[in-house]
């Protein structure tokens, strides 16, 4: 047997060193492995326990930036109209009193039921605010009116003196969520017979956009021959976001108490129109353009 030198005690040593380092590195890989296996099985849980503890049992509250109460559908310029109409419908007609008088009854039976017309409840201390704000948007709307000319330049706009405005909620009924907000504006009777000069005597108005949607107004036309149905009916579509308007051909000549008016048009909800009438009644020079039948 061949014998080997013994290795110098320097060496010995740096072997036994570099022995107890390796099992000190194996050591800790081996921890952080079963730390890692430990966080794995049961950190998403405990996570997911803490967070719910955050949640959980509590209410949360979040602002929403709607400028009218609860929520309603976006609904298209068609439908919106067909909507209102078909509420107008079951309410009186929305005229100035005067004429109110001439016009005969109309029974609207099935539509009440399906179509709703409801006054917005507001508080006494916010009623003054509310109906400063809808005249606000009325005159808005006038003035977008007359420069499409749709109204004629001399009917001026509306004071708070004067006139009143009432927050409505128009709704279809089976399906609440179809809803449009509008104001309705009107001058009261006790003023109407006080203004001789051109005015506006009611309207509805989009809450929400100031669109116009029905006016009745006492102008300085002295006949029916001044007054561009089809040229009022085409601009005020486009001012609504419509197409452009047919004329009805089956119009009943005594569905309006005046033989001056013409019918048109647009398409509505559910394979239904919506009949939108411009008419002027003779003698009290009114001009009106309404959605309602």
């Amino acid at each position: 047997m061949k014998w080997r030198k013994p290795a110098p005690p320097g060496q010995r040593q740096g072997r036994k060193l570099s022995l107890k380092r390796l099992k000190k590195i194996s050591l800790l890989l081996v921890l952080a492995a079963t730390v890692i296996v430990v966080l794995a099985v049961w950190g998403p849980e405990t996570l997911a326990i803490y967070r719910d503890k955050g949640i959980l049992n509590q209410i949360q509250a979040q602002e929403t930036e709607t400028g009218t109460e609860g929520y309603r559908y976006s609904l298209s310029g068609n439908e919106k109209v067909y909507i209102l109409s078909k509420c107008l419908d079951s309410q009186a007609q929305p005229e100035s009193e005067q004429n109110a008088l001439t016009r005969a009854e109309t029974d609207y039976q099935g539509v009440a039921g399906t179509y709703a017309f409801v006054a917005n409840k507001k508080e006494a201390s916010e009623e003054r605010d509310s109906s400063a704000s809808g005249i606000e948007l009325c005159n808005r709307g006038i003035r977008e009116l007359k420069e499409r000319g749709i109204l004629p330049e001399e009917v001026g706009e509306i004071r708070e003196d004067s006139y009143q405005a009432l927050l409505y909620s128009a709704i279809y009924v089976p399906e609440p969520r179809n809803s449009v907000l509008v104001w309705r504006v009107g001058m009261g009777a006790a003023v109407q017979n006080a203004y001789s000069e051109s005015c506006l005597l009611d309207a509805y108005v989009d809450a929400d956009t100031g669109k116009v949607y029905e006016f009745y107004a006492r102008t300085d036309i002295s006949s029916w021959t001044e007054v561009d149905a089809d040229g009022i009916a085409a601009a005020w579509a486009e001012y609504m976001g419509l197409e452009a308007p047919l004329e009805y051909e089956n119009a009943n000549p005594l569905s309006e108490n005046t033989p001056y008016f013409k019918k048109y048009s647009f398409a509505g909800m559910e394979d239904d129109n919506t009949i939108v009438t411009i008419g002027y009644y003779e003698g009290i020079n009114e001009l009106y353009l309404k959605i309602s039948r």
